[in-house]
Formats: structure tokens, sequence, C-alpha cells
């Protein structure tokens, strides 16, 4: 499902232009060091630098991974960080003169000075001597042409758990980079906590009082903390499965033997370029094999063309033809074999009884048996990750655990996967994503008195019936309000999807992408109050005074403060599709379930 664009759909900026002044200010950057050097980089900025600049602009060898031998740059760059509890950085690359000729220098007398670059923001470590600071101001990195990545996972545990606001900065000046190079956001909406911190730091003459009221500035259409519940379900559209499995990076994807079918690994990158991805990226699984079925006999057919050939066409196919075609089957054989992997992978895990039981969840049918599945699951030691992101998914959909279940889970969990994922319940209960319900003291008496009197299996259903009286659970109110969980009439057709719902099996709308759909049918807020308060988070607007063109309105830039799926952003390519819109996506980066339940973990794999 390539989601071609309507024809009176608006066309998208040239995000190119954000690269070449990204590299040409690394180069600026290193010129500034007069001879020869070597390169030491954090391993993270090891893919984002490899999308901007290659070795062969760098003009070195073969930079260093930090990781692959210290220094004592690194050791001092950490030391004094950690000494001031500051760490503003995503990630900091140490530029160092040859170490080759340290101990020729210490003989002649020389000495040598020493450049630290920090990438996105730099810190200050104090009177160095031959030590010095610069600063990188990467932050935008075009992974396709209609997604922007900033590469700070550390946002979504560093703000929702943390607390700490230094990352809003950065975002304010992606946003100002973006409203300089390709104009002004002339109607901006938000919803989440960190939605209104942001317009503060992008425009703060222009908000004063209004934040909260319906009328701050201009960080684009954001949402942050109002939707858990999208990245804690199982991709399954073909991108979003492909990243869950592989896990993709930086746009690309290394694919082992088990797909290439041979004793190498392969690196391919995942764009719109790619013609057989950009075919089935946004497609739901289950027709993904019929494609790639119907494309291997397209080609094969465009193959034996050649065998009615005279030696003018021939030439002619050789020269025009042959080359894309070989390049085309490339690309299909490595995608045959991504979804043969990914087919084997999720037989072993039963992957069709974990999509039952998520829909269960979402729908909130059979919670207690829902609730053995995961018991059953902890039991079997399948996953930590698995099972933290299924007991999340309970606790948020029924706005907390009953305390029963709260205390079994977690002790099973606890002598299952080790006691040292205690500090891990303690993150997740902060943040809002495993939590306790806490029904009234009546409520609680009553309920002890009957659970003596019946068996444990009855007692179960009679604590679910008391809990949910005790407190409604807010996602249930949700999803009726904004028809989250579709009703359809007979089975729900995959091939032909008739809304976002597609993305999750017609099980479930991501509620960012339904929030999204309103908005922009409303251009406001107004008719969304009781889902405003249901999210418990301050919306924000702003539209400008002159009257924006049609044309605008349907070119929208939308900004994920935390990470966003591959799910939401192939929802919002079919929405863009139905009603016109041209989506630019722009997230603090392209997470999943996984990198959730990792980032509030406090056991490192």
């Amino acid at each position: 499902m390539a989601f071609p664009h309507r024809p009176d759909a608006p066309e998208l900026p040239d995000f190119s232009m954000l690269k070449r002044l990204a590299r040409d200010q690394l180069i600026y950057l290193l010129e500034q060091l007069p001879g020869k050097k070597d390169l030491f980089i954090e391993a993270d900025l090891m893919s984002p630098l490899d999308r901007i600049a290659n070795v062969s602009i760098l003009k070195v060898p073969a930079p260093f991974p930090s990781g692959l031998g210290p220094s004592f740059l690194v050791k001092r760059c950490l030391r004094l960080c950690f000494q001031s509890n500051r760490w503003p950085m995503a990630f900091w690359v140490a530029f160092l003169p040859s170490v080759g000729l340290v101990n020729a220098d210490k003989l002649a007398g020389r000495t040598r000075k020493y450049k630290v670059i920090f990438s996105p923001q730099k810190v200050s470590l104090g009177p160095g001597g031959n030590v010095s600071c610069d600063e990188w101001a990467f932050s935008l990195l075009p992974l396709d042409v209609d997604l922007l990545s900033m590469e700070l996972p550390e946002f979504f545990r560093d703000y929702f758990l943390e607390g700490d606001q230094r990352w809003i900065n950065t975002v304010a000046q992606a946003l100002h980079l973006l409203s300089t190079l390709y104009g002004p956001f002339p109607n901006c909406y938000g919803i989440g906590r960190c939605s209104k911190v942001g317009a503060r730091e992008l425009m703060p003459s222009e908000l004063g009082s209004r934040v909260g009221k319906g009328g701050p500035s201009r960080p684009g259409i954001s949402v942050s903390d109002v939707d858990f519940v999208t990245a804690l379900c199982s991709q399954v559209v073909y991108e979003g499965l492909v990243d869950d499995t592989f896990r993709i990076k930086c746009g690309s994807v290394d694919f082992g033997p088990e797909v290439t079918s041979s004793d190498r690994s392969l690196k391919v990158l995942l764009n719109a370029e790619d013609k057989v991805f950009s075919e089935i990226r946004n497609e739901h699984f289950s027709n993904v094999f019929g494609f790639l079925s119907q494309k291997a006999r397209n080609l094969q057919a465009q193959y034996d063309r050649r065998r009615g050939m005279d030696i003018k066409q021939m030439k002619n196919f050789v020269s025009q033809e042959l080359k894309g075609l070989k390049q085309e089957h490339r690309l299909l054989s490595v995608h045959i074999g991504a979804c043969e992997s990914i087919m084997k992978k999720k037989t072993k895990q039963d992957f069709q009884e974990l999509i039952k039981t998520e829909h269960a969840l979402l729908e909130g049918f059979n919670i207690r048996e829902s609730t053995s599945y995961i018991e059953e699951h902890i039991d079997r030691q399948v996953s930590p990750i698995e099972s933290l992101r299924l007991m999340c998914l309970l606790s948020i959909t029924e706005n907390g655990l009953i305390p029963k279940d709260y205390r079994s889970l977690k002790t099973q969990y606890l002598q299952s996967y080790g006691p040292e994922h205690l500090l891990t319940f303690s993150n997740l209960r902060r943040a809002g994503l495993l939590t306790e319900q806490a029904p009234g003291d009546t409520l609680t008496a009553v309920e002890s008195k009957v659970s003596k009197l019946v068996t444990d299996k009855a007692a179960g259903k009679i604590t679910d019936a008391f809990s949910s009286l005790a407190k409604k659970s807010n996602f249930r109110a949700l999803s009726k309000k904004l028809n989250l969980i579709p009703r359809v009439d007979g089975e729900y057709d995959l091939k032909v999807p008739r809304d976002m719902a597609y993305v999750f099996s017609g099980a479930y709308v991501p509620l960012s992408c339904r929030l999204i759909e309103q908005v922009l049918e409303r251009r406001s807020w107004q008719g969304l109050d009781e889902v405003v308060r249901l999210l418990n988070c301050g919306e924000l607007a702003f539209t400008g005074e002159d009257k924006a063109s049609s044309e605008s309105l349907r070119l929208i830039l939308v900004v994920f403060l935390g990470g966003c799926t591959f799910s939401e952003i192939s929802a919002l390519r079919f929405l863009g599709r139905e009603k016109g819109y041209r989506f630019i996506f722009l997230t603090t980066a392209v997470t999943n379930s996984a990198r959730l339940m990792e980032a509030m973990s406090e056991v490192k794999a």
C-alpha cells in the first residue's frame, strides 16, 4: 500500500537541505583543527553520522567508535559530567590528534591541543587547559521524504520519568530551523504536558497568559504523553514488524544470514527509494506475501521479454532496463527473506494468541482470561520485556491493576526474571505505565467479605466487578467517545481498509491519530472538551491572524514528543490519502513497545 497522494494534495518540501547544513557545519568544525587527526566517535552517533557525511568527506582513514579504546579525554568528559550532574547531550564525539605522535610530543616538549565536539548541545567542562569544546547543533535527520527524526531516544525517559526538560530547547530550536527554512506554521495545535513547555521555549513573547486557554504559539501539531496504548501494542504493518523483529536504526536495518540466505549480513536502507519496500511498508502483513509473489511474477515476465528481441532491442534493454531489474530483484529477494524470518519468529511466539489477548484488553473483554495469559507468559519466561509490555497494556486500558492482581503479577515477575527488576516497577509506576487501583475503603471491605464465601475463580470475577464500580477507566471512556474500537458488520477487510484501524487488524484506531484527525476536521479543539478532560492534559492552539490558504491547511507537520511508532505513521499516511492531506512527521525518535520498556528498565540486556 504505497498510498499515492491525490492530485490535489500539496507537494512535500525538499529536506535534503537539512543534511547539507549539518554536513557543512561538521566540515567547518573539523577544519578548525589543523593537521592530521584521529576521530573518536560515540557509538550512538555512528548511524546518524553515516547518513550525513561518509568517511571520504571526513578525510580520515577510519573513525574509531569510542567504545573500542579508552582515552583520557573520554574518561575526563564522563567524570566531569558525572560530578556536575549535567548530561545535556544525546551523544558526544571527540576529535583528537594522532595518538601515535603523543610520545614524540612529550619528548619534544610540545603541547598538543584536544577538542571535544558535543551534539546536539554543548556542555562546559570548565577550565581545561589543552581541551576545548564546541557544538555540532545537528538535530534533524531526514530518514525519508516525509519523516524527520531528532534521534533522541533518551527524550522519553528524561522527560516522562525524570522530569528533565533539557531537550525541550533542542526541540524548539529544531522547529525554529524548520520555520526559518520552509516558512512559518500558520495554524498550530498541541496536546500533552510537554507541548506547552515546547511552545513556551519556541515563542515566549507570543505566549504569555494565553497558554492553556486556546491561544499559544506555533510548535506545530504536537502529541506527547496522550497515547501510550498505541506504542504498547504489537505492530502488524510490514515496516512496524520489521522494526519489532530486526530493529530499524536511523532508517536502515541489518538483515542477518537468516534473511540473506548467505553467511553475510546486509545493511538495507528502508525508504521511498526502495521500490519494493515503498509498496509494502504500510501494508498489513497478511497482504505482503501476495504482493511479493505478484511482483516476482511481473519481474520474471520482464526478464522473459528478452527472448523475442533483436540485437538493437537487446542493447537498449541491457543499457536502460537490466540494471534496474537486477536491483529490484535483489530487493525483492531481501524482503521475501525478511517476511519468512518474521513468520518463523512470530509462529514460535504464538503470535496469534498474543494478538487475540491484546485485542481483548483493548476492547475490555475477558480481562480475567487475559490476566491468566499474562501470568502464563511470565511463568514460561517467554520474555521479560514482553511480559512487562502486556502488564502495562492491561494497566493502562483498565486504569490500573486491581491490588490483588498487581501484587500477584509483580511477585510472579520478580520470581521468574529476578529481583533486580524491582526498580523497573518503581519507574513504571512513576511514569503511570503500571499502576495499582485505589478503590474506596467500603468497596474493599465488602469485596473482602464476599470473596471468603465463594471460590477463587468466582472471587476474581467479583473483584473485577467491584473495581469497575470503584474507578472508571479513562481509556474505555476515550475509546467510546472517539470510536477507537470500530464496529464492523462481518469480517474486517484488510486488503481494502476503510479506516486507520487496519494498522491493528481492524481492532483499534491509534488514539494519537484519531486526535489529529478530529482536530484537523474541526480546525480547533472545539467540541473535544470532554476528551481533553479525560486525557487529563492541557491542549493548546494558535491560528494566525491572516487566513491560511487551503494549501497550507493540507500540508501538516505532526510533532511526536517522546517518540512515535511506524504504525502511527502508516495510519496517518492512510488518512492523508483519504482526506487529501500530506503529513510530515517530526519525532524525537522512532519507537516501539520494546524500546519503551527498555527505556523504563533498570536492567540492561
